[in-house]
């Protein structure tokens, strides 16, 4: 279980291992900001898509979509002001909300953390171009894109 001052983050996309992001997560790991948890699925479908550039969106709209596969982190709140300016939470490009989430292959335990959604002002637009399709995880195909 995470430390009261740490916050478990969900990450789908660019910050998982072996994505163009995850150097910000290995900085906080180096500096004990941040510590690997292990690879977890949310507990309930949501969608997630590729939007404009290639950049992953997870889309708040519960029971549409995939469970989908990321890594959990547990981050101090000096990490997590980093990851928030790194997902530009201040300027409406993603924001940071509650998601459930169990470890692979243990469905039964779920674990409250939280996780970057396309923000609420074009999130459900998005899914809607998509033609309501998307993925279940963000793999090396999708980050080489």
């Amino acid at each position: 279980m995470a430390e009261a001052s740490r916050t478990l983050l969900f990450s789908y996309g660019t910050l998982k291992q072996g994505h163009q992001n995850h150097f910000l997560m290995q900085d906080l790991i180096r500096k004990k900001d941040a510590n690997f948890l292990g690879p977890y699925v949310t507990h309930q479908c949501h969608p997630f898509v590729i939007g404009p550039h290639g950049i992953p969106y997870l889309i708040n709209l519960l029971g549409c979509g995939h469970r989908v596969k990321g890594e959990l982190y547990s981050v101090s709140a000096q990490g997590l002001v980093r990851v928030d300016e790194l997902e530009s939470t201040s300027i409406g490009h993603y924001e940071r909300l509650p998601i459930q989430v169990c470890e692979e292959g243990k469905d039964s335990v779920l674990v409250e953390a939280q996780g970057y959604f396309a923000h609420r002002s074009f999130g459900e637009k998005l899914w809607e171009r998509k033609g309501k399709v998307g993925l279940a995880e963000f793999g090396d195909k999708e980050g080489k894109e």
